[in-house]
């Protein structure tokens, strides 16, 4: 018997995710890092594991469940799988535990983690003779079948629990229980839980886990998180920013979408479909690029996610795929989309034209003028692209008129944002189609540094798609510095500006609530910023929640500083960048970072669309 844990309450309590059984997608969730991992060696249980066990990360305990099965048996596999851990789910007497814990068949010694049901109300005399025979209890919901019935016991029994052993807290335990687990944290009959153990309800079928659910689970309990957490809540809230602040007539496509989003999103096919096009029609992986020139004249390690080698050009393409896929699935024929700088719509007309759907794209009036090489691109792709003519002529007009046009066909017609703004749950869906990037730049990090975590990451952000996917996994990596660039225009204070962090208070635009730069009587200041992409009155509720709570840096950039930065990258890297990447490189001007910092900076787009602007600012 293998004893983990002294006698005194652990504050913080370990995962164990049960019910493994395919193999793709057992790596999905190990690379969770859980404490456990199990695999039920039950025959009955939908969830029966009968195939090849892969490689998993150090740290993570394989567990064998077995019920009532020959003791013989259980010691084969635990050999042959080189389980860390046995859970014992039938009626196995104490007898029968301490045979197994005193086995000298056994290669290597095993935790034994015995299983009691629980209904209406619970003998706690039994355990007694099972006190010094095992390691763990584990206490689940009585059901038809052990395990995996989705059902919650009333957990203040355990208020009487008479033991020091300490145990695992099971039964129908769900991401909608968050609530319920914190308190019950608090509560007398936590003090010696060990370990929660999910299954059924983190499902798609049975024995197929749903990745970004069990990522929001952990995220959501883990201790730093339960001080703040940077992901989006239940009802769409990011801290006081989020929401859904929509006409009712938009009412029934936004909750069409935000009852099905995560359901589609893990899918096995539709995450085939988007993995194999990411891979095959976009190029990724894109590559994390060491700027050799750029590192030595700043003094520091500089890398850069290079989003614009992506077919389109921008990081833009990641978005549009996964919105196409989403959209095809519910059903939609007809596809709208704003742009400001040119990539989304680009992005847009590309997939629309890859999967022969109708696209429209809103351009502020504005904008066509000065992202002309985009406006060509987009009409060649076989869209209609409709200048927005009212207000500010950019990007948040552009925005206004396409959700007017979604009000008029609501049937039909599906709305590919592309930032990381609007009405709950595009900012999330948005960011997780994004977080391709930040999930590439840990293993390539790791391939280059040794390590998964950069000391700095960096991203332009007018609304903040591209941020949003460079920072995503790294947001409760507290060693990691999140440093977002806006644009400051001609001056923070000039009045010619979009340094949204620095000018905005909290306000509702475009279906969320936000940051928004905006009269003291609440009308919208118009921004201003030479780059189109980043002059964007508000910006996305997960980064107005990073600003607030200081978790991200904002600093402000303006038009000379983002142009001399740009053409400094063209001059030592041979790399023409968009004028919006341009402000995260110049921030290398203003804040000094030490020698051995890993800073990585998402170069979230390449300069075609933007030469006529170079070509006129430096009379080239």
């Amino acid at each position: 018997m293998q004893q983990n844990l002294s006698n005194s309450a652990k504050t913080d309590m370990q995962l164990k995710i049960c019910g493994m059984k395919y193999q793709d997608n057992i790596k999905q969730v190990a690379a969770l890092k859980p404490d456990y991992l199990g695999f039920i060696f039950y025959e009955k249980s939908p969830r029966h594991f009968d195939g090849v066990m892969p490689q998993l990360p150090e740290g993570i305990k394989k567990t064998g469940v077995f019920v009532n099965e020959n003791l013989n048996t259980v010691i084969e596999t635990v050999n042959k799988f080189k389980l860390q851990a046995v859970q014992l789910h039938g009626e196995e007497s104490a007898f029968y535990c301490n045979m197994l814990n005193t086995s000298k068949q056994l290669n290597e010694p095993v935790e034994v983690i015995k299983v009691f049901s629980v209904k209406d109300g619970f003998n706690f005399e039994v355990l007694k003779q099972y006190e010094n025979v095992c390691d763990y209890f584990l206490f689940d919901t009585k059901g038809k079948l052990p395990g995996g019935n989705g059902y919650t016991f009333d957990w203040s029994l355990l208020n009487n629990y008479p033991s020091t052993k300490p145990y695992f807290l099971s039964g129908g335990i769900g991401l909608d229980q968050v609530d319920d687990i914190k308190k019950f944290k608090e509560s007398k009959a936590a003090k010696y839980c060990y370990a929660l153990d999910v299954n059924s309800k983190f499902e798609i079928a049975p024995g197929l886990k749903n990745i970004a659910i069990l990522k929001e689970f952990q995220n959501k309990l883990s201790d730093k998180t339960m001080q703040e957490n940077y992901n989006v809540d239940d009802k769409g809230y990011y801290g006081n920013f989020g929401g859904a602040y929509i006409p009712e007539m938009l009412y029934p496509n936004v909750e069409e979408l935000r009852q099905n989003y995560l359901k589609v999103m893990a899918e096995p096919e539709f995450k085939k479909e988007f993995d194999k096009l990411l891979k095959d029609y976009v190029g990724r992986p894109s590559p994390l690029y060491f700027a050799k020139r750029l590192s030595e004249k700043y003094n520091t390690k500089i890398y850069l996610k290079r989003e614009d080698l992506n077919h389109t050009g921008a990081h833009k393409i990641n978005n549009t795929i996964g919105q196409i896929l989403m959209a095809q699935r519910l059903g939609k024929k007809r596809i709208i989309a704003e742009t400001g700088a040119g990539q989304h719509g680009v992005a847009t007309a590309t997939v629309c034209a890859l999967m022969g759907l109708e696209c429209i794209v809103y351009m502020g009036e504005i904008d066509i003028a000065r992202q002309a090489p985009n406006v060509a691109r987009m009409k060649m792709l076989g869209a209609t692209v409709i200048p927005a003519k009212s207000g500010s002529r950019t990007l948040k007009d552009a925005t206004n008129e396409a959700i007017r046009d979604w009000i008029n066909n609501p049937v039909d017609t599906h709305y590919i944002i592309g930032s990381a703004i609007g009405p709950h749950p595009y900012p999330d869906m948005v960011t997780r189609f994004q977080s391709v990037i930040s999930e590439e730049i840990k293993w390539q990090l790791k391939e280059h540094e040794g390590r998964e975590n950069p000391d700095y990451v960096v991203a332009c952000i007018g609304g903040g798609s591209n941020a949003a996917g460079t920072y995503y996994h790294f947001l409760h990596e507290p060693n990691v510095n999140i440093i977002a660039v806006e644009a400051a225009g001609l001056g923070v204070n000039s009045g010619e500006s979009a340094a949204t962090s620095v000018l905005g208070k909290e306000g509702i635009i475009h279906g969320c609530k936000t940051l928004l730069m905006q009269t003291n009587d609440g009308q919208i200041t118009e921004p201003y910023s030479i780059s189109a992409g980043l002059d964007y009155p508000g910006v996305g509720p997960m980064h107005a929640h990073l600003a607030k709570t200081g978790r991200a840096e904002f600093m402000s950039i303006t038009d000379d500083e983002a142009m001399k930065s740009g053409l400094e990258l063209c001059e030592l890297e041979g790399i023409i960048p968009a004028i919006e990447s341009s402000h995260a490189l110049a921030i290398f001007k203003q804040k000094q970072f030490k020698p051995n910092d890993v800073v990585v900076m998402s170069l979230s787009g390449r300069g075609d669309k933007d030469l006529n602007n170079y070509i006129e600012y430096f009379k080239i």
